[in-house]
């Protein structure tokens, strides 16, 4: 089985950005094997990027292989909480973006 792919966003994901991550997204899955996804370096994520990630996450099941988050900025950990959405991507490394801020009670 081949080595994932590894597609790495330097951009924002965002509106701005959507179409042309949209197509680096698909092209990647076009190779039919498994998609590491590294947003590390994402220090903006709106709708249309989240959207996205579960576009990638619809499209590779679909073309039998997986396409997983590798690594989350706190940015895209911040949206895959606020949506509640931790489950659905089952990614390693996922932690809710409250975790460290100060408990009040």
């Amino acid at each position: 089985m081949p080595a994932p792919l590894r597609l790495t966003f330097t951009d924002d994901m965002t509106i701005y950005n959507a179409a042309a991550q949209k197509a680096q997204l698909l092209e990647a899955l076009d190779a039919g094997q498994d998609l590491e996804v590294d947003l590390s370096l994402v220090a903006e994520i709106d709708t249309a990027g989240f959207q996205l990630l579960l576009l990638a996450k619809r499209e590779a099941s679909a073309r039998g292989c997986a396409a997983r988050i590798v690594a989350h900025s706190p940015a895209v950990r911040e949206v895959i909480d606020f949506y509640r959405m931790a489950a659905h991507f089952g990614d390693p490394l996922i932690i809710s973006a409250r975790e460290g801020e100060p408990q009040h009670g």
